[in-house]
């Protein structure tokens, strides 16, 4: 393991990646269960019991009563964030905002994984994604001096800038293609959500002059990155943060985070906007008192039936039809990764994690002893098996 103290903040930390990345130290191929078996592999991101941080891979087994368990598993210096995997297996992966490394990593290779990080007039945002050949890799970004967010193409193989392009708004979060399925919108254009929430670089993560919020969703050319539409809901105090697409690619929900002075109204506000390719609208809010969920959507999936909107804050999972309207809430203690996997969707809680859990019937899987106490982040997403 390593030290602690290499992981601090500021240059030592950037020596600590350099440590990394040329001696390829904190690989480790735990390999619990046999590859050919597994029902469903999840990369994914989590701190663990003792303060840690990994990013990796896990698996069930095809045994309805099997564990969740640790196949690969890489130390990270910093909590990571949004996981993706490219077409060659590999896993990149970037920190959470205001974040300075980003990684592609080959699980279970013997070479070490390759480290970018930037310099303190930038910082990664949480997000990464690839082109389809997996040629590219898309971060959104934020500058620093200027509090501007960027979208920035990158080689994947170097992780170097190719091109960088504005998103004309600030706090920008989870990016995605527009599917090539979508009827209005046109394939290799990127959806963008602008998060809006004011920070400064001296303060990090603290939230300052929020009744200037600017949240918006921004449709950007994938080769140019010229602006081909923006759009922003009635209510400047919502965040759009983290996105997905329907199965027919047609319809993007929209995972919101409240901003509002006052409780009772971040309590009782929606989690969950949808966009059409023409309209940007809010989902039915979900149902006052016990239901409330407390104005934090910390992921979002497609299910069978319409959305799931991971609330941890309100301990479950909020599941809505296809148009937006209220189904009910699904039980599971600090949820938060979703993803959906052969029909059935996933869910990662504390000491367990649900299959199919927007089902009649959502199946428990226990974390195994290497998870134990494990907090997963925000994101998880299907690895090919």
């Amino acid at each position: 393991m390593i030290p602690r103290t290499l992981l601090s903040a500021g240059p030592s930390r950037r020596l600590a990646l350099q440590w990394l990345g040329l001696l390829g130290l904190p690989c480790s191929a735990v390999a619990h269960a046999a590859h050919a078996g597994l029902q469903v592999r999840l990369a994914a991101a989590w701190q663990q019991a003792d303060g840690g941080y990994r990013v990796g891979l896990l698996g069930v087994d095809r045994d309805p009563a099997a564990p969740v368990q640790v196949l690969h598993a890489l130390e990270v210096p910093t909590r990571a964030h949004g996981v993706h995997v490219l077409p060659d297996g590999s896993i990149v992966a970037t920190a959470r905002r205001p974040g300075d490394w980003l990684l592609r990593w080959q699980p279970g290779a013997a070479a070490p994984p390759r480290w970018h990080w930037v310099d303190a007039t930038r910082s990664f945002n949480g997000h990464v994604i690839a082109s389809a050949d997996g040629s590219a890799l898309y971060t959104t970004e934020t500058d620093l001096d200027t509090g501007a967010s960027l979208v920035v193409r990158r080689d994947a193989g170097s992780l170097d800038t190719v091109a960088e392009w504005p998103t004309h708004g600030i706090d920008a979060h989870e990016l995605l293609w527009v599917p090539a399925a979508h009827g209005g919108l046109h394939a290799g254009q990127l959806v963008v959500a602008n998060g809006g929430v004011p920070t400064a670089p001296e303060t990090g993560r603290v939230k300052r002059d929020l009744h200037t919020m600017d949240s918006s969703l921004v449709l950007l050319d994938g080769s140019t990155g010229a602006l081909r539409g923006q759009w922003r809901l009635p209510d400047a105090r919502l965040s759009l943060r983290h996105l997905a697409w329907d199965a027919s690619g047609s319809m993007l929900g929209i995972a919101l985070q409240a901003e509002h002075d006052d409780a009772e109204a971040r309590a009782q506000a929606p989690v969950l906007a949808l966009f059409d390719g023409q309209r940007l609208r809010l989902a039915q809010a979900a149902q006052p008192g016990p239901a409330a969920l407390r104005g934090y959507g910390g992921s979002i999936a497609a299910t069978a039936g319409g959305w799931a909107v991971s609330c941890p804050r309100a301990g479950g999972i909020a599941t809505f039809s296809r148009q937006g309207d209220w189904r009910g809430l699904v039980d599971l203690p600090e949820v938060c990764a979703l993803a959906p996997a052969g029909g059935q969707l996933w869910a990662a809680g504390l000491a367990h994690s649900l299959q199919d859990a927007a089902g009649a019937a959502p199946r428990p899987h226990a974390h195994a002893s290497a998870l134990a106490g494990a907090r997963m982040d925000n994101h998880w997403t299907v690895a090919r098996t």
